[in-house]
């Protein structure tokens, strides 16, 4: 239920809409050609020279093991040095492997704050990832509420876990109304990005529901629209 830091992290969603010229976007050519190698020669002396972002795409690299041997020590090592420099998605990756204890020793309250870090600046991962904190009582004292609140920042940005988790909060009404319009809502977004087991769990609430909930839900979904960072 809750995100964790993936064996297969994908250096491209870091990539993913962040205009570079030079250097930057000729390694993720390269990257995305599948030639780590030459990414990495492109980026290694960018982070060595302090550029956040090249930092941040060497942790990954090393968290994933592409183009590299993976060694979190190393990817903990690249993303705290993004952190520092107040590179969100950096902020929320050191914040999972606190929360796992891969690289560093597992350390809750260090997930918490550095996953607000990130959060606060509007990035999904991490608002997804504070409200499971939340949710479990993981460094902080269990609040539903919170949860609910970063749940909701997140789904609405199209994070698929987020959307997931809020429509549990939503069908147990914890941190919020019950409402299962909503909860079929979340699980019908949820669901149409592949999430695993939301349509099961949007089926089953449907049938808590009366036909014209059903429609309502089905047209909430249709019309959803993503909203801008922060």
């Amino acid at each position: 239920m809750f995100k964790q830091l993936a064996a297969g992290v994908a250096v491209a969603v870091m990539l993913a809409g962040v205009a570079m010229a030079g250097p930057l976007e000729d390694g993720e050519a390269a990257f995305e050609r599948g030639d780590y190698a030459t990414a990495l020669t492109l980026w290694k002396p960018l982070a060595d020279k302090g550029d956040a972002f090249a930092r941040g795409l060497l942790g990954a690299m090393f968290a994933a093991g592409q183009g590299v041997t993976q060694d979190y020590l190393l990817a903990a090592k690249w993303y705290r040095l993004a952190a520092e420099q107040d590179n969100a998605a950096a902020q929320g990756d050191l914040g999972s492997m606190y929360e796992l204890g891969k690289g560093v020793p597992q350390n809750f309250h260090e997930a918490v704050r550095l996953y607000g870090l990130a959060a606060n600046q509007g990035n999904a991962d991490a608002q997804g990832s504070l409200g499971a904190m939340y949710a479990r009582g993981a460094g902080v004292p269990q609040n539903f509420t919170e949860a609910a609140k970063w749940f909701l920042l997140a789904a609405n940005r199209g994070d698929a876990f987020s959307q997931y988790n809020l429509a549990v909060s939503y069908a147990k009404g914890a941190g919020v109304p019950q409402n299962y319009v909503l909860a079929h809502m979340w699980w019908n977004m949820a669901a149409a990005q592949g999430y695993k087991g939301a349509d099961k769990d949007r089926d089953a609430v449907a049938k808590l529901m009366t036909p014209d909930q059903i429609a309502e839900a089905q047209r909430l979904a249709r019309e959803w629209k993503a909203k801008p960072e922060r």
